[in-house]
């Protein structure tokens, strides 16, 4: 696929996050960058948004096809709009929304309560913007 980075990350927002208004956008660039940074356990592996996004099993935008079924909100349908490009060119160039601390997972739990770990021990509750809940590595991840 010949799209930039800039596009992969602008295309990934809006599918992740494109109904949680600027923070929430801001925050899912911002693990996306937080992976691409890190430099100790299993992301470290993962040094480009490319890599990240593409990463196995860890956006449900990036298939096609969910629980047997066609997924028609992936990062291939997309039409990113001008603020989507905006948060992905504000994260790229090292912002990062500051509630969101050094997260590397979010996810959405369909419930009012964010779990106090995800996944497993890994990931503690840093913070709930929108919809999502996000985590910050514990000393756990560096084992991954």
């Amino acid at each position: 696929m010949a799209y930039s980075e800039q596009e992969l990350l602008a295309r990934l927002i809006q599918c992740e996050a494109g109904g949680e208004g600027d923070n929430g956008m801001r925050a899912v660039a911002s693990v996306v960058m937080n992976r691409v940074h890190i430099t100790y356990g299993e992301y470290a592996r993962f040094p480009t948004i490319r890599s990240v996004i593409f990463a196995p099993d860890q956006f449900t935008c990036v298939k096609e096809v969910v629980g047997g079924q066609y997924n028609p909100q992936n990062i291939y349908n997309m039409r990113p709009e001008q603020i989507h490009w905006d948060i992905a060119a504000w994260a790229i160039a090292g912002n990062r929304l500051w509630t969101t601390g050094q997260a590397l997972w979010f996810f959405n739990p369909y419930s009012p309560y964010c779990q106090p770990y995800f996944p497993t021990q890994v990931g503690s509750f840093a913070v709930r913007i929108g919809e999502h809940c996000f985590y910050n590595p514990t000393p756990a991840y560096a084992n991954t």
